[in-house]
């Protein structure tokens, strides 16, 4: 797995943190980089993405990461790489943002107003395209919405809901899928330790942003616009991903130093596992 060394000059924080405080990233060339904070978010990144490679969302709907391993301040991470998917001129525009922006309020604040799930949905359709004039923004949310529940990405809060804005012709379009770093149990540090009950995170776990609930946002999200994520492989063959990645970049074994122990990809499996079953229906 390759190591990177980052100058202090590099480091980025803001648009796209965690809800639990600024990761450290960076951005060096035409690549963006992250280093774990709490557990083993690269390895979700990574495994998320690749995992969506197999599906039937384009390629330019998904952020693709690689793990790596990152130097700064004479300090070794662990973390993960991935291209910018900023076009020429393009900035990164939250819906929280963009809310604030047009309407004076924060969009975290009118969705704590609207008691019904599929209403707040409702509401940041219709907020997307009466200030950008996109359509089809019910879709990306269904297909977000889809994304997390599988995962279990606990990270989707208003700000990490994007869109790409071009200044010059003042043109929006929808932004790849990217940043779920907090999914499959992967804080372990705080929320998740290593070695405590799946069952008991899976209750505990909260989903964002129309609802706390993973199945109640998604299941008000399919009665509106139907379903559309399918994995390009049977259910079972979920593990063949991490066989896969660990083949390509080492991060389970070999080398002279491992990246990810067993008890983060013994989790990663079981968890993968889980859903798979769970959504059986998503598979091929």
């Amino acid at each position: 797995m390759e190591t990177i060394e980052i100058s202090c000059e590099n480091i980025r924080t803001g648009t796209g943190h965690s809800s639990k405080g600024n990761q450290l990233k960076w951005k060096v060339g035409d690549w963006w980089y992250k280093a774990d904070a709490f557990g083993y978010e690269s390895l979700s990144e990574v495994i998320a993405s690749h995992f969506l490679g197999k599906s039937n969302l384009s390629p330019d709907e998904v952020v693709l990461y690689e793990p790596v391993w990152i130097v700064y301040h004479g300090r070794k991470y662990r973390g993960c790489r991935s291209r910018s998917f900023l076009g020429g001129g393009e900035e990164l525009v939250t819906l929280e943002r963009l809310s604030r922006a047009y309407t004076g309020f924060s969009l975290a604040g009118m969705f704590a107003r609207i008691d019904d799930t599929k209403e707040r949905i409702l509401y940041a359709e219709e907020l997307v395209r009466n200030t950008t004039g996109i359509e089809n923004f019910g879709i990306y949310l269904l297909k977000m919405l889809e994304i997390d529940a599988f995962f279990l990405n606990e990270d989707r809060h208003t700000n990490n809901i994007a869109l790409l804005y071009e200044p010059e012709h003042r043109t929006y379009r929808l932004c790849p899928f990217f940043d779920m770093g907090l999914s499959m149990f992967s804080d372990t540090r705080e929320e998740y330790p290593l070695g405590g009950s799946l069952e008991a995170y899976r209750k505990a776990i909260q989903a964002k942003p129309f609802h706390r609930d993973f199945d109640v946002q998604l299941d008000a999200a399919n009665e509106l616009y139907g379903s559309f994520l399918k994995f390009e492989m049977i259910c079972s063959h979920g593990a063949d991903i991490l066989e896969e990645l660990d083949g390509k970049y080492h991060i389970f074994a070999g080398g002279d130093e491992m990246v990810y122990i067993k008890e983060e990809a013994e989790r990663v499996d079981a968890v993968l596992r889980y859903q798979a079953g769970k959504y059986r229906y998503m598979f091929a």
